[in-house]
């Protein structure tokens, strides 16, 4: 089977129009979902891009991972989606960017390039297209050879889609890119279509700029009064615009980004029909994390509320058509994609994986066993450390500033490492601005948040007794 792996970047679950969304309009992925498997409850596991990517590359949760923030290096040691398809006997081709920073012991010392940006190619692909707003010159390039004027900063560039037509955009540039490199391929490949959009800056391209009006969208979810001092932190950092007006045409242009990259993906969609591949190629589509769009007074992606990790999830695996069209309403996370990427391979799940194969989903089966929640992680020491030294081993302020959520049907228990914490009535008011605070239901919550965090330590050579010559198993 040919492998397309897609993400689109800061992706709301539920910003699809199959999903029910009442403004917003996506044919293709409709198609997609129509002719796949829908995940209904599938969740990111960090956030913001960095550790968001990390747990879905190496199939682990952040606390296994520790990659906490954008610029937080990639630990060598762990496998991950690109080192596995070469396994199977890819050459995994990335077209975008993985947003994953080197480890530090693999440079030759701070003059190497590699340490100017967090930006990094994961370890294991072949780059077709890189990407990174670090370096942009290649599209920047492509724009000013059709004759636009185009500054270099990337954001001002992306900032200007509205004036220039949508075939001109980034998400197409990515997109011809794909198709091109998909038709000089002679066997079955792995490609990595790795989207920017729909992430700011809000500004979609040429006529999705005008697709929606802003007096057709509802206003988003208000902060509650009663407030944890990390939510009131963060509407200082990453406050919605105030003004009602604004927020609409924030949400507007949004939702029109959503719609031009359902666009980019229909003509992705009809040059693998056009080339006889739709029915031999392992389609995932999902995306690093969510979007807030002004829910609780906030935008972008931060913090504990749902909107941040809540994201699209569609796999179409052509060889079982009897589950094409049903829709997963039990709880998947993006660190199932790398188990699954590896079964529909013919390859081993590394061990060190926290997720699970969604392949008995995709084969219309219900799994032996599945879990009873979705689970997320935020961590922002990133401010601290650029606040000057923690002298190690007394001052452990970083090792504080942290969280973990645990999300059932009815509820939903923030852990935070100071010590603190936080448990949402989600069955009287799933819009989380309902607190539970009654011990007996609550305490059941904290209990599983400790199962989960013990059952998910690392288990690289938890498996394997050194007797007999070595009874057990055995690390990749």
């Amino acid at each position: 089977m040919n492998i397309l792996f897609i993400t689109l970047d800061q992706f709301r679950a539920d910003c699809l129009s199959v999903a029910g969304h009442p403004v917003v309009r996506t044919p293709h992925l409709d198609r997609l979902a129509r002719e796949g498997v829908r995940l209904a409850r599938h969740y990111s596991q960090a956030a913001p891009c960095g550790p968001g990517r990390a747990s879905l590359y190496t199939g682990t949760y952040q606390l296994n991972h520790r990659v906490v923030a954008n610029g937080t290096p990639l630990d060598r040691r762990l496998d991950n989606v690109a080192l596995a398809a070469r396994r199977a006997g890819y050459e995994p081709t990335l077209f975008g960017y993985t947003d994953q920073a080197v480890d530090p012991r693999d440079v030759s010392g701070p003059d190497d390039p590699r340490l100017q940006t967090y930006e990094g190619v994961l370890p294991g692909f072949a780059v077709e297209l890189d990407f990174t707003t670090h370096d942009p010159s290649a599209w920047i390039g492509w724009l000013r050879e059709l004759g636009h004027e185009v500054p270099d900063d990337s954001e001002a560039a992306l900032l200007g889609e509205p004036g220039r037509p949508a075939e001109h955009s980034l998400s197409a540039f990515h997109t011809d890119a794909f198709i091109g490199w998909m038709g000089r391929q002679t066997g079955p490949w792995f490609a990595h279509l790795s989207q920017l959009r729909p992430h700011p800056p809000y500004a979609a391209a040429g006529r999705f700029a005008t697709m929606y009006d802003p007096r057709d969208i509802a206003p988003p979810i208000a902060p509650s009064p009663e407030r944890h001092r990390l939510h009131e932190g963060l509407l200082r950092v990453l406050p919605a615009p105030g003004d009602p007006a604004e927020m609409a045409r924030v949400q507007a242009q949004y939702f029109g980004m959503i719609s031009e990259v359902d666009h980019q993906l229909g003509r992705v969609w009809a040059a693998l029909e056009a080339a006889g591949q739709w029915e031999e190629t392992f389609i995932v589509v999902t995306a690093d994390h969510g979007e807030q769009l002004g829910d609780h007074g906030l935008i972008q992606k931060a913090g504990y509320f749902e909107q941040s990790y809540h994201v699209l999830g569609i796999v179409r695996d052509p060889r079982q058509p009897q589950a094409h069209g049903s829709v997963v309403e039990r709880f998947t996370e993006n660190v199932d994609i790398l188990p699954t990427l590896c079964e529909a391979m013919g390859a081993p799940v590394p061990a060190q994986c926290d997720g699970l194969p969604l392949t008995p989903f995709l084969a219309g089966e219900e799994p032996p066993w599945w879990r009873e929640a979705a689970h997320w992680e935020f961590d922002w020491r990133v401010g601290n450390i650029l606040q000057g030294d923690h002298p190690w081993p007394w001052d452990r302020r970083l090792e504080r500033q942290s969280l973990a959520v645990r999300r059932t049907t009815d509820a939903a228990y923030v852990q935070l490492a100071d010590g603190d914490w936080l448990c949402f009535d989600l069955a009287a008011d799933p819009s989380w601005r309902t607190n539970l605070t009654d011990p007996a239901r609550v305490l059941p919550q904290a209990q599983a948040m400790l199962a989960w965090r013990a059952q998910h330590a690392d288990r690289t050579l938890t498996g394997l007794l050194i007797e007999d010559g070595g009874v057990g198993r055995w690390p990749e």
